[in-house]
């Protein structure tokens, strides 16, 4: 009897630590995303992400690795490596602090993994080294904002006014409800004329 019973505590022992192991992770970045940071400093503000379960909760324990770019924008944690990694506390959170940004401006990715028991999830976020200047990098084209700026916008409106202008002088010429051509635009005579006769044929006398 004492067989059997033990036999069921250790079944149900199992079947618990089954039900507790994480199946999904979902990170979520809290702060830090799309932070811009001047050339050669220490991040502007702390990268702060949250790792929960299939159902929203939080998870504690969970492993999570930040990793930069070999090259290009980016920089190094406080440990002087393009890895660093953390573990998430009660609330499920991990907090990414020192960073020492390089000088070169532009977006970059961190790319984030979180792990605990079997389950793993990976995601990438973004921040930004400012231009020399201090200004933000500039937009990428395919934010698709207007590509007229500047002169080069009144040349193509001017050009477009005029021939808008030249179009409607046509039209209203030939239907006779407007005022004729004015001489420029009247089109110009050919300058020399070609005349062809006609054949002829001329027959003797046999």
């Amino acid at each position: 009897m004492k067989s059997i019973l033990l036999a069921a505590a250790l079944l149900g022992a199992v079947a618990r630590l089954a039900v507790a192991q994480v199946a999904i992770l979902h990170i979520r970045v809290v702060e830090g995303e799309g932070a811009v940071n001047a050339a050669g400093s220490h991040n502007a503000r702390p990268l702060t992400v949250e790792v929960t379960d299939e159902t929203g909760k939080p998870v504690a324990g969970a492993s999570v690795s930040f990793h930069l770019p070999e090259d290009g924008p980016g920089g190094t944690f406080g440990s002087g490596l393009r890895t660093d990694v953390t573990v998430t506390d009660a609330h499920g959170r991990a907090n990414l602090h020192t960073m020492l940004l390089n000088r070169t401006p532009g977006r970059f990715a961190i790319r984030i993994v979180a792990s605990k028991e079997q389950a793993r999830a990976g995601m990438v976020t973004f921040q930004y080294i400012a231009e020399p200047n201090g200004a933000a990098p500039a937009a990428s084209s395919s934010s698709g904002h207007s590509f007229l700026h500047g002169p080069v916008k009144w040349v193509l409106i001017g050009a477009l006014a005029a021939g808008a202008a030249t179009a409607g002088a046509l039209v209203a010429n030939k239907s006779g409800s407007g005022a004729p051509l004015s001489p420029a635009a009247t089109p110009a005579a050919p300058s020399s004329t070609i005349t062809i006769g006609g054949p002829s044929l001329t027959v003797g006398k046999p």
